[in-house]
């Protein structure tokens, strides 16, 4: 049998994430693919970085947790390009604690075309969930 965890032990787990990486958290879109792990050194082109609110995530409730707040800047990269991967790091930008795919129409952060410098990237939706295995 697979371990099984109360909703309250995956909403605490959940909480965990906005925790450890701490307040004013980054989100970095970049091309290409995601490096091996979050230890991994990051790969391909930025694109955009927004810097989050302090408090960027809504408490966790059944198993999962939503974006708070706006989460929207400036993109930096050159001509058009297709978002491969995030990344959330900690204030400074150093360490990163959440990676995900990036994609048009898909991957774990979907947005709606390419990326060019100088566009607004906004986010509208994002979401963590904890389930059982």
């Amino acid at each position: 049998m697979a371990l099984q965890y109360s909703t309250t032990v995956r909403n605490n787990q959940l909480d965990q994430v906005e925790s450890t990486t701490g307040t004013s958290a980054k989100l970095r879109v970049l091309t290409g693919s995601a490096p091996a792990n979050c230890a991994a050194a990051e790969t391909g082109t930025l694109l955009v970085q927004m810097e989050l609110a302090s408090d960027w995530m809504a408490a966790a409730g059944s198993g999962s947790k939503a974006k708070a707040g706006t989460w929207s800047d400036t993109a930096d990269g050159g001509s058009a390009s297709t978002p491969g991967y995030f990344r959330i790091v900690d204030n400074a930008g150093t360490t990163c604690h959440v990676q995900g795919t990036a994609g048009i129409g898909s991957g774990d952060l979907s947005f709606d075309g390419t990326i060019t410098a100088g566009q607004t990237v906004t986010v509208n939706t994002f979401t963590l969930n904890a389930g059982n295995a």
